[in-house]
C-alpha cells in the first residue's frame, strides 16, 4: 500500500499549508498606515525557490510562479520523513 493510500481516509482534514514569500522590517509607524490593498514590496521574484510548511514542519519547497497576473507556487520538491 502507497503512502497515499495509507493517509486517503485523512483526506478531508482540512490542513493550513504556510508560504512564506519574504520578511521584512518595518517602522511601527509605517504599518499603522497600512490599509485594506496596500503593497508590501518584497526582495523575491517569480523562478526563486521557497520553502512549504504544514503546522509549522518544513513539509517540500517549491518556485514562485506567475500565471495570468496571479501570484502562486509550483511544488517541486516534498521532504521525506
Amino acid at each position: 500500500m502507497t503512502p497515499q493510500e495509507e493517509i486517503a481516509p485523512l483526506g478531508e482534514i482540512p490542513v493550513e499549508v504556510e508560504v512564506e514569500l519574504d520578511r521584512k522590517t518595518m517602522k511601527a509607524r509605517e504599518v499603522l498606515e497600512l490599509e485594506e490593498g496596500s503593497v508590501i514590496g518584497t526582495g523575491r521574484s517569480a523562478g526563486e525557490n521557497i520553502d512549504l510548511y504544514i503546522g509549522g514542519v518544513l513539509f517540500g519547497s517549491g518556485e514562485i510562479v506567475v500565471i495570468e497576473n496571479t501570484l502562486g507556487v509550483r511544488i517541486t520538491d516534498f521532504r521525506d520523513g
